[in-house]
């Protein structure tokens, strides 16, 4: 016979369901010839990010091959410079080069620098073979005009170029970067390219900016690369060590520009600022990513609570009465300047990842955006002082692997969508939010301003959802397990909740509804603000266990003795359980045991 547990040390009662209210990614269009396009654009909507790509590489943006018996040969002397060719004007330590073609450039430039000024119809390429050149104050490569410039790094060479810490100008053009491009600038080859810019940017183009293979080292106080209409990359090595930001698009005059396309590649940023950033979309398709953005996740601001611990006025009044996102934190009493954006990857407009790995250790947002992100594949390992993923719009994960080990808040969008994936996050605060809420991650966050769809800064919406059809997640968090501050749906996937017990905390925590309609959900939390489901389509069992240690195992089994939920320990301390499962029948009866005592309960 089952041995049935006291009052004294399980409570069983039902929890009360809960009171409700009665991506894409900008692509363009396809060019007329083999050229990068930077035309009329479009955006594409739904899951399928997928997109040709092709358009935004030439030919030729690969090519790292040249004909040495028809190029034109550039020696640096030190304080001089020799060529034969009367394409290369020379004056003094300044190389002007004034027509297409292809310069082989070696050896050592002292304070000086190379200027391309052709024709806006020349493509040039450049070859830099063991070259080495600093300019004091300016740029020692500054691309004036041509069409388009390709700068190859020769096979097995190592190449240097630096700046001395200042930049004069030199003409009307603010030069203020090691290299300085006003037109279409592609680097490629299979050497390797240092970059040291103490007072200003690595590497700029004005116009659209490629690398598509060598190994870069760059050192920059400001951006280490920066282009004004795309930065499109695949296949290089980038190590970038920068006062701003790692890798930054930005064009300012039309927000279809200033987009990053990153096909592969391998890519190392330590930055002060953002590690990745677009003023319009980003699409990533593979490649290695190791970021450390704005000091890393142990330099972020510390979050205060003051809900947590006590009922504060106007807050929730009773077991599964839910008014609003009360758990969220108190705004940070720092008064560090907030205008500094340290996020590891950042778009203003829609974020596309189809693959990739990626380790990132961010002071504020790992992963951004000010529209919609969709994650359909990669691995992930997440450190953050803020949220690990953030969405003003959509954020819907198909697929992936991600591992969040420390965060404010786990993934936050007006609009949660998780098909399929494997997420283990742990969160200081919620684990999944909808529709931000009071906290500040919701509205102001820790640097930056996270404002979804019809809010107003300190004010929940309800109109937010959370729809789970898929995946893997696990879930331990500080402050409410799944808060959606509007709709929760359910309908697939294995879902694990492990939420604390103290203060104004919930495993589930939602505004309108909570429905569950397929999947396995297994929570665990604090019992005083609890709620459960309001509808659902399988059997729902939710109880009040009493107060029960970490580690304590949770196993539900039918009436014929067969085990429904396995043996599960939550991580943390828990006073109610809920669980539902397709295998769970309404109105049937089950045995619930805690550790090492159990007792009956119907299913809802």
């Amino acid at each position: 016979m089952k041995r049935l547990i006291t009052a004294l040390f399980l409570v069983i009662a039902l929890l009360i369901p809960g009171c409700g209210q009665n991506g894409g990614v900008v692509r363009p269009d396809n060019g007329t010839d083999n050229q990068q396009h930077t035309g009329t654009y479009s955006v594409t909507t739904g899951n399928d990010t997928s997109n040709d790509s092709s358009n935004l590489f030439s030919s030729r943006d690969f090519e790292v091959g040249y004909d040495e018996t028809t190029s034109a040969v550039i020696q640096l002397e030190g304080d001089a410079a020799t060529s034969t060719s009367n394409a290369v004007r020379i004056s003094g330590r300044t190389v002007t080069i004034t027509d297409e073609g292809t310069y082989i450039i070696s050896g050592t430039l002292n304070d000086g620098m190379i200027i391309v000024n052709a024709d806006k119809t020349d493509k040039i390429q450049l070859v830099f073979d063991n070259v080495s050149i600093n300019s004091e104050t300016t740029a020692p490569v500054y691309i004036l005009k041509a069409d388009k410039v390709f700068i190859t790094l020769a096979h097995d060479t190592e190449n240097t170029l630096s700046n001395g810490g200042t930049f004069t100008a030199v003409d009307e053009n603010n030069v203020d970067a090691v290299i300085f491009s006003k037109e279409d600038l592609t680097l490629n080859g299979s050497g390797i390219l240092t970059i040291n810019s103490p007072a200003g940017h690595g590497i700029v183009s004005k116009d659209e900016l490629a690398l598509t293979s060598g190994t870069y080292h760059i050192t920059a106080a400001s951006h280490g690369l920066q282009g004004k209409d795309n930065v499109c990359i695949a296949n290089a090595d980038i190590n970038i060590t920068s006062g701003k930001d790692g890798i930054q698009a930005e064009n300012a005059d039309d927000t279809n520009l200033g987009f990053v396309y990153i096909e592969s590649g391998t890519f190392n940023i330590i930055s002060e600022g953002d590690g990745i950033s677009a003023s319009a979309y980003m699409q990533i398709d593979d490649g290695t990513f190791s970021i450390a953005s704005g000091g890393g996740s142990a330099n972020a601001v510390m979050k205060s609570n003051d809900f947590r611990g006590g009922f504060m006025g106007g807050g929730r009044r009773g077991p599964g009465f839910n008014a609003g996102n009360i758990a969220g934190g108190a705004a940070s009493t720092s008064t560090e300047d907030n205008s500094t954006s340290s996020k590891g990857i950042k778009a203003t407009g829609n974020l596309a990842i189809n693959g990739g790995s990626f380790n990132i250790d961010a002071a504020d947002d790992a992963i951004h955006s000010n529209a919609s992100i969709t994650v359909n594949g990669g691995t992930f390992q997440i450190a953050t002082g803020d949220d690990a993923f953030h969405a003003d719009d959509t954020l819907t994960v198909v697929s992936g692997t991600i591992n969040i080990t420390k965060c404010y808040e786990g993934l936050e969008a007006l609009h949660v969508k998780i098909s399929g994936g494997d997420i283990t996050l742990y969160a200081s605060d919620d684990g999944l939010n909808a529709a931000g809420g009071t906290d500040q991650s919701g509205f102001g966050g820790m640097r930056g301003n996270d404002r979804f769809g019809g809010g107003r800064p300190g004010v929940s919406s309800s109109n937010g959802s959370i729809v789970i059809s898929g995946g893997k997640l696990y879930i331990n968090a500080g402050g409410d397990g799944i808060d959606a501050n509007g709709t929760l749906t359910i309908s697939g996937g294995y879902t694990v909740v492990c939420g604390p017990t103290v203060g104004d905390t919930a495993t589930l925590d939602f505004d309108v509804s909570g429905i569950i309609t397929g999947g396995t959900f297994i929570g665990t939390g604090a019992a005083g603000m609890a709620q459960t489901f309001s509808d659902s389509e399988q059997g729902v069992i939710s109880v009040r266990v009493g107060n029960q240690p970490a580690g304590t195992a949770i196993t539900l089994t039918d009436s014929n003795g067969n085990t429904i939920i396995p043996s599960y320990t939550p991580e943390l301390n828990f006073a109610v359980v809920i669980l539902s499962s397709p295998d769970i029948v309404k109105g049937e009866t089950y045995t619930i045991s805690i550790g090492s005592n159990s007792a009956e309960i119907t299913a809802n």
